[in-house]
């Protein structure tokens, strides 16, 4: 079985186009004879992606964390017990190519490391699109670690201990540990995903500070400069 965990905070918004893009990735025609779980994890939340999410015949788990991490591990931990053989990992304001998982599982590794685009930057504007774009590597052995476009087998993941708890940061951490055991890792830019750029950003440390921090001095930024988990560097 193939499991895909999706951490969800109150993303009403995005939710429903990035499970209609999940659907379809299941459908490939190279995963007909594979059994594939989605679940949602709702992560504390007071809005109507509950019920979006069952309006779509989707599985979902309810925690209390606002731990990005932790949520991930939890889903994680669900999907292993139910016999998960690959857990591939996105975010819930992520709409993923109709291959994304068949790609995963073709590359034969024991994790795939994979790239995202941003869907439009009109709430940062030109001279961010331009720093980004200048610093992020569209190409295959990039060293970008993004927690909305990654796979890995179960083996490798519990050999590697799984997400840590964190707040941050649990991707590269995880991704770190993968690298510290020998798991063959395959870096990617064929099967990108599709992010966005949002101001109301919900991991503090992730995507989006690494955005604020390209702005221009003296820009309301909303938050302070950071370069974290799922950032345009990556681990590097």
């Amino acid at each position: 079985m193939i499991g895909i965990v999706i951490p969800a905070h109150n993303e009403e918004r995005y939710i429903s186009q990035c499970l209609e893009s999940v659907l379809l990735a299941v459908e490939h025609p190279s995963l007909k004879d594979q059994l594939v779980e989605i679940l949602v994890v709702l992560d504390d939340c007071s809005d109507s992606t509950e019920a979006m999410v069952a309006a779509m015949g989707i599985q979902s788990i309810g925690v209390s964390f606002q731990n990005v991490g932790q949520t991930r591990a939890v889903g994680a931990e669900q999907l292993l017990k139910a016999g998960a053989r690959w857990l591939a990992f996105t975010d819930a304001d992520t709409v993923v190519p109709p291959d994304w998982l068949a790609r995963q599982i073709e590359f034969d590794a024991d994790a795939v490391c994979g790239t995202v685009e941003v869907d439009s930057w009109r709430e940062y504007g030109e001279t961010v699109r331009t720093q980004y774009l200048a610093l992020y590597q569209f190409i295959e052995n990039h060293r970008h670690i993004h927690g909305a476009n990654l796979g890995l087998s179960a083996e490798a993941y519990q050999n590697a201990g799984g997400f840590k708890h964190l707040m941050a940061h649990e991707d590269v951490q995880l991704v770190a540990d993968l690298e510290r055991i020998g798991a063959r890792i395959v870096w990617t830019a064929t099967n990108p995903v599709l992010t966005s750029a949002r101001r109301d950003y919900k991991c503090r440390g992730g995507f989006g500070d690494y955005l604020a921090s390209l702005m221009p001095p003296n820009t309301d930024k909303g938050v302070e400069p950071s370069i974290g988990s799922d950032s345009g560097l990556g681990a590097g």
